[in-house]
């Protein structure tokens, strides 16, 4: 299932650079979980007709990927950008909740870590 899903996730990234035959034929394979024979029925080929075209789109999905690697940097920003926001609503609970519990150097660690990751964040879109 793991496999699907990441195929699913290069579709969404990738997709545009496929044919809109491929395309279509990937989104109802992965999206809509259609069966080979059901592709191929509803584009007018064979199942292995169907299978073959699904089977180039998703190489070149994954070359694609290899040789650009914008999905897994995409995907590693947005992993990043959760951090940082759960950071901001833990501290600012910390520090205006019911009972504040953050010191002042507390607090400045804190700003600290989250300018890290925002340094971090840059530095993964220059590489």
């Amino acid at each position: 299932m793991a496999k699907d899903l990441e195929m699913g996730y290069l579709l969404d990234f990738y997709g545009e650079v496929l044919t809109q035959k491929q395309r279509e034929m990937l989104r109802q394979y992965y999206n809509d979980d259609l069966s080979l024979s059901e592709i191929g029925e509803n584009f007018g080929i064979t199942r292995q007709g169907a299978r073959d075209a699904i089977k180039h789109g998703e190489t070149a999905l994954k070359e694609l990927e290899q040789k650009v690697g914008f999905a897994a940097r995409y995907r590693r920003v947005q992993q990043k950008l959760e951090e940082l926001e759960q950071m901001v609503i833990d501290a600012r609970f910390e520090c205006t909740g019911p009972h504040p519990r953050l010191t002042t150097t507390q607090y400045a660690d804190t700003l600290n870590r989250m300018l890290e990751l925002i340094r971090s964040m840059d530095e993964e879109n220059e590489s």
